[in-house]
């Protein structure tokens, strides 16, 4: 076969699964999605101690019986909270793109989970617990906003900044999704590195399939450098991970190494500080994009597989 007739093959083959990739996606977007957005975090501003009883009434779920209405009436009249719902409704004035998104994410859940139905969504805030942005239920979602004010903003100028890097506008629905993806996400063990590095990767995939519409930056939250290094770098990452003979390795420390939020990645090597951080996440996505490529099974199955299964069956190569 000449050169150019392979070159032709290929590339029929890649416009046919564009055509197809185009076909799912204008057909899970005739999903008809009715919701709308409720702005607690408005409604709370606009406040006084005598609304106090209407509040409870339309949202019992955010108020814990084990705390007395003083305790609200104070927040009510607090200038701190002021200034937070403040903060809160000059970068969320409008929440328009915000639920565009929303209604996508809806269908693509809705068109994978034929059991998937359209959850109550509120927003609200949270004194910026960046620890818990989103709460995802089966009938609820819970958007704290005054985590999505931006990475310079005052309220974060005493949290890291490899954390605060990701307090965006941008990362709000990635957030959401990821929330998602933990309600559908199972695996029997998580006791080796592979088994850490699968799980997150699932994470990541899940999001490919939900929210297409996002960067594959704004998916795993790294800048587009980060994004380009963790590329560029992925066959001398991979081969750091077979030589060091990790990938079934149980030591506690790997985790802190390559998964979790931090400002580079621990090699242990010169190039630490030119790293992102988790590239033990990004590899994992690696893999498991690998895996749906060539098993085309469904995200929902794949969420369920065993990370051995995902790993064995990848043929995962990285790029040169």
């Amino acid at each position: 076969m000449s050169l150019r007739i392979f070159i032709l093959i290929i590339g029929s083959l890649v416009l046919v699964s564009c055509d197809e990739d185009s076909k799912l996606e204008e057909d899970i977007s005739k999903i008809e999605m009715d919701f709308t957005v409720e702005r607690f975090d408005k409604a709370f501003a606009s406040a006084r101690p005598t609304d106090l009883p209407k509040l409870k009434g339309a949202y019992p779920f955010l108020f814990s019986k084990h705390v007395p209405d003083s305790v609200w009436i104070y927040r009510i009249n607090d200038t701190l909270q002021d200034q937070l719902l403040s903060e809160v409704g000059k970068v969320f004035n409008e929440f328009k793109d915000e639920k565009s998104d929303l209604e996508s994410l809806f269908q693509h859940l809705a068109y994978y989970d034929k059991t998937f139905s359209i959850p109550r969504v509120v927003t609200l805030t949270n004194d910026v617990d960046y620890r818990n942005k989103t709460i995802v239920t089966d009938s609820l979602l819970l958007i704290a906003l005054d985590n999505f004010l931006g990475e310079d903003h005052e309220f974060y100028q005493n949290i890291p900044r490899y954390l605060a890097k990701n307090m965006q506008r941008q990362q709000l629905i990635p957030e959401i999704a990821e929330g998602y993806a933990r309600k559908y996400i199972y695996q029997a063990n998580r006791s080796t590195f592979l088994d850490e590095i699968i799980y997150f990767g699932k994470l990541l995939y899940f999001k490919d399939v939900m929210i297409p519409f996002k960067s594959d930056a704004e998916k795993i939250g790294y800048t587009e450098q980060e994004l380009k290094w963790a590329q560029a770098n992925e066959s001398p990452i991979w081969s750091y991970f077979i030589e060091k003979e990790l990938l079934f390795s149980t030591d506690s420390k790997l985790p802190s190494r390559f998964i979790a939020d931090a400002p580079y990645s621990k090699f242990y090597l010169e190039l630490d500080n030119e790293s992102p951080g988790r590239l033990g996440q990004y590899i994992g996505w690696q893999i498991v994009r690998a895996y749906a490529e060539n098993t085309e099974e469904n995200v929902m199955t794949i969420m369920e597989k065993e990370p051995e299964d995902i790993f064995n069956n990848s043929k995962f190569k990285p790029r040169k």
